[in-house]
């Protein structure tokens, strides 16, 4: 057999590691050819690709990024990007897809299921905001970067007497903040799932600095104040739709600045939760995924999605992977209010 692997939408510390997996199992289990397609779902659509062997794969567990490249190509976006597709695949005889990505790579993932095509996905976003599975790989690291950040930004804020509003990712579901705030003790967590008032997030401010200390404010990049709107980077929609969020640490700190008459400052962590070498924990997590998602293409189980319930690695349905987005639950949010201010 010859299967084909690729990584989409954004980059995230552990791909490599589900790529290493997928061909030394694939390979030394099966004796399978393992292909790696470029930039996402522009290899296929393309044909760009390249075969991948234990030699390629020898030195990259801890390394970020993706050795394929990545992008958000969207196949359904393109005049005859299916037959497209699977012209390619039958060109280069390839048997069976692993797809690496998160809702927007394994959505495509699902409807070329549906169009006859034999795909095993492989769940990855820094967010965790996938549904279906406990935890997504690429999480963990990106929570250890932004509570690293908030740890350092503290001992500044504290020497300068000053608020700082630490931005991070997440655009519709606000687990980096939720869990990078709890573990680096900020003292006010603001996620997409709930409106905030800035009228609060002052009073808590200022609580803090009357017992003359620094506030950190932890921030995702989709929350929204109170009859407010997201804070765009700009109007540009990529091939999902998807508009670039960003600015709102920078809008709160300035509103904090104006409201409380105290120094306020606001920094974006930004793209540096996707870089850099995984943590043990994303490292083992994306092996596991792997040696999964082989095991599904050995049993011609396709149309599914290797996750993680508990501690188990069990295979769910596409269509259930990708049917809502995996958001921080209200009383998830309640449990930590109790640290506010």
């Amino acid at each position: 057999m010859r299967i084909g692997v690729l990584t989409g939408g954004g980059d995230c510390p552990g791909l490599n590691a589900v790529i290493r997996a997928v061909t030394r199992k694939g390979i030394e289990a099966h004796g399978w050819e393992i292909v790696g397609f470029r930039n996402g779902w522009q290899g296929p659509l393309e044909g760009k690709s390249k075969p991948i062997g234990l030699d390629q794969v020898e030195d990259i567990l801890t390394r970020g990024g993706t050795i394929l490249g990545s992008s958000r190509t969207n196949p359904y976006k393109v005049d005859g990007g299916v037959e497209k597709i699977k012209k390619v695949l039958a060109d280069q005889g390839i048997d069976a897809l692993v797809a690496i990505g998160g809702e927007d790579t394994l959505g495509v993932a699902k409807r070329l299921t549906d169009d006859g095509v034999g795909v095993v996905g492989v769940p990855k976003t820094i967010d965790n905001d996938l549904g279906a599975t406990d935890y997504t790989f690429g999480f963990d690291t990106a929570v250890h970067i932004a509570t690293e950040a908030i740890d350092r930004l503290r001992t500044t804020a504290e020497s300068h007497h000053r608020a700082l509003v630490v931005e991070v990712m997440g655009r519709h579901a606000g687990w980096i903040a939720l869990h990078s705030g709890l573990a680096g003790g900020a003292n006010v967590i603001l996620v997409p799932e709930r409106e905030f008032s800035v009228a609060k997030v002052v009073e808590w401010v200022e609580r803090r600095f009357e017992r003359e200390y620094a506030p950190i404010i932890v921030v995702a990049e989709g929350a929204v104040p109170e009859g407010g709107a997201e804070v765009l980077t700009s109007g540009e929609k990529d091939a999902f739709g998807h508009v670039r969020l960003g600015g709102v640490g920078t809008w709160l700190a300035e509103e904090i600045a104006q409201r409380t008459g105290k120094e306020s400052r606001a920094v974006v962590l930004g793209h540096t939760q996707r870089g850099g070498t995984p943590t043990a924990y994303d490292r083992v997590l994306a092996t596991r995924f792997g040696l999964h998602a082989v095991d599904a293409v050995h049993d011609g189980d396709f149309g599914v999605m290797v996750a993680l319930r508990g501690t188990d690695i069990v295979r769910v349905k596409l269509a259930e992977a990708t049917a809502e987005l995996k958001t921080v639950p209200l009383e998830r949010y309640q449990e930590a209010e109790v640290f506010f201010g």
